[in-house]
């Protein structure tokens, strides 16, 4: 199934899902040259928030796609008390929802650690880029360390031409 990440951000937004864009689609929109397969967000987990999340993929055929026998999303108000993480596949793609990130903590210091970005479909809070080079670090994985890399050097230039002007 192809990944359309400006159709699941749209349908988010329009839920008013509460969540900051992370991993690797922030990172190409700091300018990173990452391939991304999914679209990762850390999001509030509130009843509230995790009900509206529901609602923006309820028609979009949202399966757990870790769990064994790839079970539909049903928000139940246990499962909104115990979740951490919710990661879906989608008619749209994949979707990973993260009440935490490596190297930065809960969603309240994300959205602290974040910055608006203006797409052509709305604006969107994103990782800043010094924390998203901190949650990479932080999860040590080999693609993420690959990850460190590249964003040090979009960081770089970006230092340069902001000594130039």
């Amino acid at each position: 199934m192809p990944q359309n990440d400006k159709a699941l951000l749209r349908r988010l937004k329009e839920q008013d899902v509460e969540f900051v864009i992370i991993g690797g689609v922030c990172g190409v929109l700091h300018g990173a040259s990452l391939v991304t397969l999914d679209l990762d967000i850390c999001c509030r987990f509130s009843p509230e928030n995790l009900r509206r999340l529901e609602a923006a993929v309820k028609d979009l055929h949202p399966r757990h796609r870790l769990t064994a026998n790839k079970l539909p999303l049903e928000m139940t108000d246990e499962l909104c008390r115990t979740l951490k993480n919710i990661y879906l596949n989608t008619d749209l793609g994949i979707l990973d929802c993260l009440s935490e990130v490596s190297g930065i903590g809960g969603y309240d210091l994300v959205m602290q650690r974040s910055t608006p970005h203006r797409l052509s479909y709305g604006e969107f809070q994103i990782l800043s880029l010094d924390a998203l080079i901190a949650s990479k670090s932080a999860a040590g994985r080999q693609r993420d360390l690959e990850a460190v890399r590249l964003l040090q050097a979009v960081k770089e230039k970006k230092e340069q031409e902001k000594s130039l002007l």
